[in-house]
């Protein structure tokens, strides 16, 4: 049973966002703006990557943390709530996976 939960994540880096960017790298990384926020994301996304595809499971653990965690500061930078993607993630599961897929709209 998992004690942590992704809203406490997020409550708590709601909270550190407040903070003073010289106290907080959460509120550092969203003073530097989205496009650092969104940079660090990618950084931490492909260190999973190659963690998952060395067969490091140490390793992706870890970065499979710096993930969610990076995911969810650049949520708060871009505005958007976790509520928010909770709530597509939820009316997604009421299909399979490929109806849900074959009915998105092509960019």
């Amino acid at each position: 049973m998992m004690g942590f939960t992704l809203e406490a994540l997020d409550q708590r880096v709601a909270a550190r966002a407040t903070a003073s960017p010289e106290e907080s790298w959460t509120a550092k990384l969203l003073a530097a703006g989205i496009e650092r926020a969104a940079k660090k994301f990618g950084e931490e996304s492909a260190e999973l990557i190659i963690a998952a595809v060395t067969r490091d499971p140490a390793g992706t653990t870890a970065e499979a943390a710096d993930v969610l965690y990076h995911l969810l500061v650049l949520l708060r930078g871009a505005g958007v709530p976790l509520a928010d993607v909770m709530a597509e993630l939820e009316k997604r599961t009421a299909q399979s996976g490929i109806a849900e897929k074959a009915g998105r709209r092509k960019s």
